[in-house]
C-alpha cells in the first residue's frame, strides 16, 4: 500500500514536471494570471471609462487624453505584476544554480554569502529594467489605442 501511494506520487510528479517544462505551460499560466489581475482590477478601468463618458463633451479632446493615459498605466501596471509572477520562479531558479555553482567551485561559505549578494543585486537590478521598459511599451500601446477609440467616439458623438 505504502508503496503504490510512492509510485502514484512519483508519477503525478513526473507527470507535473513533463507538463510545467512545456512554453505553451508558462504561455498559459502568464493569460490565466494576466486574465485575474484584469479581471480583479474591472472596477477602476469601468470608473475610468465612465469618467470619460461624462466629460466628453467637452470642446477639447483632453479627457481623450487623462481616459487614455489612464488606461495605459492601468495596462502597464498589470502586464508588469503578471510578468513579475511568472519570472518569479525562473529567476529563484537562476540565483540558486549561481549560489550552488559557486559553492560547487570550492568558495568559502563566507564568499558564497558575498557573491550571493551581489548576484542578487544584479538579477534584481535587470528584472526590474525589463519589467519597467516591458510595462512602458504595454502602456504606451495601450495609450495609444484608448486614445484612438476615445478620440474617435468623441468626433463621431459631436
Amino acid at each position: 500500500m505504502a508503496d503504490n501511494e510512492e509510485q502514484e506520487r512519483t508519477t503525478s510528479y513526473k507527470l507535473f514536471l513533463k507538463v510545467i517544462s512545456k512554453r505553451r505551460t508558462w504561455v498559459c499560466l502568464f493569460l490565466v494570471v494576466y486574465a485575474i489581475l484584469l479581471s480583479s482590477s474591472w472596477n477602476s478601468l469601468n470608473s475610468i471609462v465612465d469618467w470619460y463618458g461624462e466629460h466628453h463633451q467637452t470642446s477639447s479632446g483632453w479627457p481623450a487624453v487623462y481616459a487614455s493615459v489612464l488606461l495605459g498605466v492601468v495596462f502597464g501596471v498589470l502586464s508588469m505584476a503578471a510578468a513579475l509572477f511568472i519570472a518569479v520562479p525562473a529567476i529563484v531558479v537562476i540565483w540558486i544554480s549561481v549560489v550552488v555553482s559557486m559553492a560547487f567551485a570550492g568558495k568559502s561559505r563566507r564568499r558564497v554569502v558575498v557573491e550571493g549578494r551581489k548576484v542578487t543585486k544584479e538579477i534584481a537590478g535587470f528584472v526590474f529594467r525589463v519589467l519597467l521598459k516591458e510595462g512602458n511599451f504595454v502602456a504606451l500601446l495601450c495609450a495609444l489605442l484608448a486614445y484612438f477609440v476615445f478620440f474617435n467616439s468623441y468626433s463621431i458623438s459631436s
